[in-house]
């Protein structure tokens, strides 16, 4: 399987320091949440742009917190035209399962790591929503 996520060529000697989920790599996570990726766990303000055809819209945040649960790393976040997007950097590894969202336009993204986010922040987990989003896309795993 050919995959376009940003920086899935680095992500192979990335190993899970949570065994829990039985995930070994990013690569592994990314092609089980396209099976858990849904318009439940989409972002509510993205939801009307949701299909199966671009999957990863709207679930950047409770992705990058998910891999940052299984991996570890950080997670920080570029700003967008619609607000901040989120990604991991992990021992120097940048990627981001969701960047497909973006289509042709993910190439313009400055992946530098700059904007470290929080998740008990009032934009991320402080919201409800969110975390609810966030363990609903869990619970597949």
């Amino acid at each position: 399987m050919k995959y376009n996520f940003y920086g899935c060529d680095n992500t192979y000697d990335i190993t899970a320091i949570n065994k829990d989920y039985g995930i070994n790599n990013p690569v592994e996570l990314y092609e089980k949440l396209l099976n858990c990726w849904s318009k439940d766990t989409c972002a509510p303000s993205l939801r009307p742009g949701w299909t199966m055809d671009n999957p990863t819209l709207g679930q950047c945040s409770i992705t990058a917190f998910i891999v940052q649960d299984i991996f570890g790393g950080d997670v920080y976040a570029v700003k967008t035209e619609n607000g901040v997007h989120c990604y991991n950097v992990i021992d120097g590894i940048c990627f981001d399962l969701t960047s497909e969202q973006f289509g042709e336009k993910a190439k313009d993204l400055d992946y530098t790591p700059v904007l470290l986010q929080d998740r008990n922040a009032p934009n991320h987990f402080g919201n409800g929503e969110k975390k609810d989003r966030y363990l609903k896309l869990k619970s597949f795993l």
